[in-house]
Protein backbone atom coordinates (compact mmCIF):
# COMPACT_ATOMS: atom_id res chain seq x y z
CA UNK A 1 0.00 0.00 0.00
CA UNK A 2 1.24 3.46 -0.85
CA UNK A 3 1.96 5.92 1.96
CA UNK A 4 -0.10 9.12 1.98
CA UNK A 5 1.36 12.10 0.11
CA UNK A 6 0.41 14.50 2.92
CA UNK A 7 -0.35 14.78 6.63
CA UNK A 8 -3.58 12.77 6.70
CA UNK A 9 -4.85 9.28 7.43
CA UNK A 10 -5.70 7.21 4.36
CA UNK A 11 -8.67 5.63 6.19
CA UNK A 12 -10.48 6.50 9.41
CA UNK A 13 -13.15 4.59 11.30
CA UNK A 14 -15.99 6.63 12.81
CA UNK A 15 -18.32 4.16 14.48
CA UNK A 16 -19.83 2.03 11.72
CA UNK A 17 -18.41 4.26 8.98
CA UNK A 18 -15.08 4.02 7.21
CA UNK A 19 -13.96 7.21 5.51
CA UNK A 20 -11.34 6.71 2.81
CA UNK A 21 -9.29 9.77 1.89
CA UNK A 22 -9.01 10.62 -1.79
CA UNK A 23 -7.07 8.00 -3.70
CA UNK A 24 -5.25 8.59 -6.96
CA UNK A 25 -3.86 6.03 -9.39
CA UNK A 26 -0.65 5.29 -7.55
CA UNK A 27 0.87 1.82 -7.57
CA UNK A 28 4.23 1.03 -5.99
CA UNK A 29 4.85 4.73 -5.38
CA UNK A 30 4.31 5.82 -8.99
CA UNK A 31 1.34 7.05 -10.98
CA UNK A 32 0.09 4.36 -13.33
CA UNK A 33 0.35 5.05 -17.04
CA UNK A 34 -2.63 4.77 -19.34
CA UNK A 35 -4.56 7.92 -18.48
CA UNK A 36 -7.96 8.29 -16.84
CA UNK A 37 -9.06 4.68 -17.33
CA UNK A 38 -6.00 3.16 -15.64
CA UNK A 39 -5.90 5.86 -12.94
CA UNK A 40 -9.56 5.23 -12.08
CA UNK A 41 -9.04 1.47 -11.95
CA UNK A 42 -6.00 1.88 -9.68
CA UNK A 43 -7.69 4.47 -7.44
CA UNK A 44 -10.58 2.06 -6.84
CA UNK A 45 -8.09 -0.78 -6.22
CA UNK A 46 -6.38 1.42 -3.62
CA UNK A 47 -9.74 2.08 -1.96
CA UNK A 48 -10.46 -1.66 -1.94
CA UNK A 49 -7.09 -2.40 -0.32
CA UNK A 50 -7.66 0.19 2.41
CA UNK A 51 -11.14 -1.18 3.09
CA UNK A 52 -9.83 -4.75 3.19
CA UNK A 53 -7.39 -3.70 5.90
CA UNK A 54 -10.43 -2.81 8.00
CA UNK A 55 -12.38 -5.97 7.14
CA UNK A 56 -14.61 -4.24 4.57
CA UNK A 57 -15.05 -4.37 0.80
CA UNK A 58 -16.17 -2.21 -2.12
CA UNK A 59 -19.68 -3.59 -1.63
CA UNK A 60 -19.74 -1.73 1.70
CA UNK A 61 -19.17 1.64 0.00
CA UNK A 62 -22.22 3.88 0.28
CA UNK A 63 -20.86 7.14 -1.21
CA UNK A 64 -17.99 8.26 -3.39
CA UNK A 65 -16.80 11.58 -4.68
CA UNK A 66 -14.83 11.62 -7.92
CA UNK A 67 -12.59 14.58 -8.68
CA UNK A 68 -11.65 14.97 -12.34
CA UNK A 69 -9.07 17.30 -13.78
CA UNK A 70 -11.13 17.50 -16.98
CA UNK A 71 -14.90 16.92 -17.06
CA UNK A 72 -14.48 15.72 -20.65
CA UNK A 73 -12.92 12.57 -19.10
CA UNK A 74 -16.21 11.73 -17.34
CA UNK A 75 -17.30 9.01 -19.82
CA UNK A 76 -13.92 7.25 -19.64
CA UNK A 77 -13.85 7.46 -15.84
CA UNK A 78 -17.44 6.25 -15.66
CA UNK A 79 -16.71 3.09 -17.68
CA UNK A 80 -13.65 2.21 -15.57
CA UNK A 81 -15.54 3.03 -12.35
CA UNK A 82 -18.45 0.76 -13.33
CA UNK A 83 -16.06 -2.05 -14.22
CA UNK A 84 -14.29 -1.71 -10.86
CA UNK A 85 -17.46 -1.56 -8.75
CA UNK A 86 -19.33 -4.22 -10.72
CA UNK A 87 -23.06 -4.26 -9.99
CA UNK A 88 -22.64 -2.25 -6.78
CA UNK A 89 -23.74 1.37 -7.26
CA UNK A 90 -22.96 3.65 -4.30
CA UNK A 91 -24.24 7.22 -4.31
CA UNK A 92 -21.73 9.39 -6.17
CA UNK A 93 -20.79 12.94 -7.00
CA UNK A 94 -18.32 13.93 -9.70
CA UNK A 95 -16.74 17.35 -9.94
CA UNK A 96 -14.04 18.99 -12.03
CA UNK A 97 -11.12 20.60 -10.25
CA UNK A 98 -8.20 22.63 -11.52
CA UNK A 99 -5.46 20.36 -10.14
CA UNK A 100 -4.97 17.10 -8.25
CA UNK A 101 -2.04 15.72 -6.25
CA UNK A 102 0.82 14.15 -8.20
CA UNK A 103 -0.60 15.58 -11.46
CA UNK A 104 -3.35 12.95 -11.31
CA UNK A 105 -6.27 13.08 -13.71
CA UNK A 106 -8.70 11.51 -11.23
CA UNK A 107 -9.04 11.16 -7.46
CA UNK A 108 -11.74 9.22 -5.62
CA UNK A 109 -12.80 9.35 -1.97
CA UNK A 110 -15.19 6.86 -0.42
CA UNK A 111 -17.44 6.33 2.59
CA UNK A 112 -18.32 2.78 3.60
CA UNK A 113 -20.78 1.38 6.12
CA UNK A 114 -18.95 -1.39 7.92
CA UNK A 115 -20.23 -2.33 11.37
CA UNK A 116 -17.58 -3.90 13.59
Amino acid sequence: MTAPVGPYSPIVRAGDLLVVSGQVGIREGKMVSGGVEDETTQAVANIAALLAGEGAALTDVVKTTVFLRHMRDYPIMNEAYMAAFGDHRPARSAVAVSELPMVALVEIEAWAHAPR
